[in-house]
């Protein structure tokens, strides 16, 4: 067997998530329909992330453990060729030590989340921002944000479907940025909890808007209580960006 490393792209917009599921498509299933087309195996494949409906990636890292001699290279362009029309691609794909797991060898996930402030209907992006017409004080939003960085029971912000066995995480990076007519939030940690981002970039939204002081953000954290969250943001506009891993030698 031979474990191969690659990096996804996808639009998560058709799928019920990236792990497969029983009552809709996932892109987990279709890399690994697409891997039994190439090798006639069945494989499973493993992720660093667990994305919603919904959501995107940039550039999830995965890896699956293949039996058939194949090339990195080859096996990218053959996945590639039959994920199609599935709006997923295989960018990079690597053969790494046996022991690297992409989940478990994982150090860090960056993600990042797009909201369109403005009040005509998106088009060209629709399904990829987060559309909020009201105007949104970014400064606000990030100086909120910060009391969100460090190590804190993220129980407000975690969804009660969460499988986590603690919600004690450190969050590495909340900053928030406008872009014109865009209001960007960039997320990292280690791990994060279900529907952390998601719950954090809500309560944010309400800060820009206006409807929370930047102070109610701080005591939303302190509450311990999911029944304080202000709002969850939509999957839309969220991407799953970066997974950092120590550094191991790959053979391209």
């Amino acid at each position: 067997m031979t474990r191969f490393a690659l990096t996804l792209e996808f639009d998560g917009t058709p799928f019920f998530g990236l792990q497969r599921q029983k009552d809709g498509p996932s892109v987990q299933q279709s890399v690994e329909d697409a891997i039994h087309a190439t090798t006639g195996e069945t494989a499973t494949l493993h992720s660093a992330g667990r994305t919603d409906a919904g959501v995107h990636a940039l550039a999830m890292r995965s890896h699956v453990d293949i039996a058939k001699d194949i090339a990195p290279f080859r096996l990218m362009e053959a996945l590639n060729a039959h994920l199609r029309p599935d709006p997923v691609a295989v960018t990079a794909c690597a053969i790494v030590p046996e022991d690297w797991h992409a989940r478990f060898s994982c150090a860090g996930r960056r993600y990042l989340y797009r909201i369109a402030n403005r009040r005509a209907p998106l088009t060209l992006e629709k399904d990829r921002l987060w559309q909020v017409p009201q105007e949104l004080d970014a400064g606000a939003m990030h100086r909120a944000a910060q009391a969100l960085v460090g190590l804190h029971d993220f129980t407000t912000f975690r969804s009660v479907h969460c499988q986590s066995d603690s919600p004690v995480k450190t969050l590495d990076r909340l900053d928030v940025e406008r872009c014109g007519g865009e209001v960007r939030i960039h997320a990292a940690a280690r791990s994060f909890l279900h529907h952390q981002v998601r719950s954090m970039v809500g309560c944010l939204a309400l800060v820009g808007m206006g409807r929370w002081p930047e102070e109610r953000l701080a005591a939303a954290l302190e509450a311990r209580d999911r029944a304080e969250l202000g709002l969850n943001a939509p999957p839309h506009g969220l991407y799953f960006v970066e997974a950092t891993y120590p550094e191991q030698e790959t053979t391209p």
